[in-house]
């Protein structure tokens, strides 16, 4: 089978509707239909269901799938080696991005890259920390950029350390809030921050709070702060001069400043794709004084 064959299945199988699989395939609809018959010939299985509403796998057809899903993936990347060798830096980098981190302070690292390499694609994806860990163990990404302390068996570049501050319109000090009723703002996040904070609201001689509002992106809980809907705790990199807010650093027990350490992380042998190696080289001159 040619790797267009592959194609077929995969983009079939996502959309799940002939008509818009032959519009991303730039075929026609007869075409692509006389074409997947010659696959399911090829294979001597039904591949896909089809009714009204559309095509589905059949028991047959997830098992060709996935096999075409990891021939895509593995021609992929002899491709992007394969450019490596080229004098011009260009192929996808693949990048695994902490949902923080993607919105405070890579932007201006990409912005930078995109200029230098114009013809590098980008794949980025952002989640929690634990989430973007799991991806570089799984080879799904040629760097990634968490926080915390990770356990990373290959190359760690630590890029700064970023404080935590309890933020709020109204309170300047901890004191102040035995006399507030409004809630704790929380944003989502992974284990690690979440028993970060709790300690540290453990070892305050103040009552935590008995109201809470849970929401799932970190900008929304900055956004119910700063609006004074209730106070939260924030990464320093979440906040610009313009937001006027007070900011209380949280401290250990020792007086010593709360922070997130930020890496990057990523594996030897991935330096072999130039893309990847400017990326890195990028990183690191950004982090000279």
């Amino acid at each position: 089978m040619q790797l267009s064959d592959f194609e077929v299945i995969s983009v079939l199988s996502k959309e799940g509707n002939m008509r818009k699989a032959a519009e991303k395939l730039f075929v026609s609809q007869p075409a692509l239909s006389q074409r997947l018959q010659h696959i399911e010939r090829e294979w001597g299985a039904r591949i896909f269901a089809r009714s009204s509403k559309g095509v589905c796998l059949t028991a047959e057809g997830e098992i060709i799938a996935r096999f075409a899903e990891e021939t895509l993936g593995k021609a992929r990347e002899v491709k992007a080696r394969l450019d490596a060798h080229g004098s011009e830096i260009y192929g996808t980098l693949k990048l695994a991005v902490s949902t923080v981190n993607g919105q405070y302070w890579l932007p201006k690292i990409l912005k930078n890259f995109v200029e230098s390499y114009p013809q590098v694609k980008i794949s980025l994806i952002t989640g929690w920390s634990s989430e973007i860990l799991e991806r570089m163990y799984h080879a799904d990404c040629h760097a990634a950029i968490v926080r915390g302390n990770p356990v990373w068996r290959g190359e760690k570049l630590h890029l700064f350390g970023d404080p935590l501050n309890l933020v709020d319109t109204k309170v300047r000090k901890l004191e102040d809030l035995k006399e507030d009723d409004r809630p704790y703002v929380q944003f989502r996040s992974d284990s690690s921050y979440d028993q970060v904070i709790q300690e540290w609201w453990h070892r305050q001689k103040i009552k935590p709070p008995s109201r809470t509002i849970l929401v799932d992106q970190i900008e929304t809980c900055k956004q119910m702060a700063t609006h004074g809907i209730g106070y939260a705790v924030l990464p320093s990199i979440s906040l610009t001069e313009a937001d006027r807010v007070h900011q209380i650093p949280l401290t250990d027990r020792h007086g010593t400043p709360l922070k997130r350490e930020n890496w990057l992380l990523y594996d030897k042998k991935s330096l072999q794709l130039k893309q990847v190696r400017a990326f890195i080289n990028l990183v690191r001159h950004r982090l000279l004084p």
